[in-house]
């Protein structure tokens, strides 16, 4: 399967939620990936992981959460807030999450910050 097939984002619709930034890689290859997972479902961020892993393992590639924060999303005015940080796996940086989440939604206003709230 190609690295392109995987989609870059996978957020829930609405709401905040915790989200993981995961880097996928082929093993011992050159090419990588950057993707943003997210859900209110997942409590902690490493069930979000969890979740992930196994799915990319099945493709044939290696993941690495490179930390974490959350989303708020707010789909009837078209906002996405990226900020906040992950216990378990540090803080991802927002402002490539920012930038993979602006290839998805290419119409909305997507800010990001290193506040807790």
């Amino acid at each position: 399967a190609a690295m392109a097939a995987v989609r870059e984002v996978e957020i829930d619709p609405e709401g905040t939620f915790k989200y993981i930034l995961v880097r996928l890689q082929r093993p011992g290859g050159e090419e990588q990936r950057d993707i943003v997972r997210g859900t209110k479902a997942a409590e902690f961020h490493n069930h979000i992981f969890e979740k992930v892993n196994p799915e990319m393992e099945k493709l044939g590639y290696e993941c690495k959460c490179l930390g974490g924060g959350k989303i708020d999303h707010n789909s009837k005015d078209k906002k996405i807030r990226v900020f906040g940080l992950s216990t378990g796996y540090g803080k991802a940086d927002h402002s490539v999450t920012v930038e993979i989440l602006k290839k998805v939604y290419t119409d909305y206003e997507i800010t990001w910050s290193d506040d807790k709230k």
